[in-house]
């Protein structure tokens, strides 16, 4: 049952909890839930507890937000469009951090960015739509980094340096700001994993599993390893079935 009003303890844990992950604008408290909110990242988030040891609840009313969140939603009474439990703090700061990131990432926070940062730069020489389009690659790798939590999916590595913002719809190739911001058209790859990905020399399967150019050597397999598939959402399937048409083109077989 969730502690109604709540104490100062929780009521202290709480606003810590969201601090440290982004949330430091407090709404107020209603039947137990005490509601945040970023200025940097979208939606509002609740928190609510049984007690001041425990079990800890989140509520996210950002729907793009839920539909990514991997933990079951929680069969308890609140706001928000989808309510998690946790059993532990350390359990619902790693939850926070997530929700954060995503609110940074979704659904168009990164066109949004995108457009208040060039509102006033002009795109009349090619020199100056290099510089509105290099601006607009910056905040996709960033999002991205929020979005994959600062991790190649394949391969775990977490070294920016050798961390590269994948499009999978070519940037060229989109028809609007917000198709070449969207991090769904993105995936972030180590600097070998991409460089194939870019040339069309791998692709990947509904379920994330790397598929093969013929024209790869064995040597070149070889190097790109990897330990799990990639987490895809529909969106990003959606876009890799063109990736693949590109890929194998009307004479290429790839394989896993």
């Amino acid at each position: 049952m969730i502690e109604t009003p709540q104490s100062f303890v929780v009521r202290e844990e709480c606003e810590k909890a969201t601090s440290q992950n982004g949330f430091r604008r407090v709404l107020g408290e209603e039947v137990g839930w005490r509601a945040f909110a970023s200025t940097t990242a979208h939606g509002v988030i609740y928190l609510a507890a049984e007690s001041a040891s425990g079990r800890w609840f989140l509520a996210v009313d950002h729907a793009g937000v839920v539909a990514e969140l991997e933990p079951p939603s929680a069969d308890v009474q609140g706001p928000g469009k989808a309510r998690y439990a946790f059993a532990t703090l350390r359990e619902l700061y790693a939850a926070l951090d997530r929700v954060y990131r995503l609110g940074l990432s979704l659904p168009d926070a990164p066109l949004r960015e995108f457009e208040t940062r060039i509102a006033n730069l002009p795109r009349t020489t090619e020199a100056e739509r290099l510089v509105v389009q290099r601006i607009g690659q910056d905040i996709f790798r960033a999002r991205l980094m929020d979005y994959w939590q600062g991790r190649c999916p394949l391969t775990g590595i977490t070294d920016a340096a050798l961390l590269r913002a994948s499009h999978i719809v070519p940037w060229a190739e989109c028809e609007t700001d917000a198709e070449r911001l969207d991090v769904h058209n993105g995936l972030l790859l180590s600097a070998l994993w991409d460089a194939a990905f870019d040339r069309a020399l791998v692709t990947f399967d509904d379920q994330g599993r790397p598929e093969f150019s013929p024209t790869l050597s064995e040597q070149a397999r070889g190097e790109l390893r990897w330990n799990s598939p990639i987490s895809l959402t529909d969106e990003h399937r959606r876009r890799l079935a063109r990736h693949r048409e590109r890929a194998r083109g009307p004479s290429h077989h790839f394989g896993l």
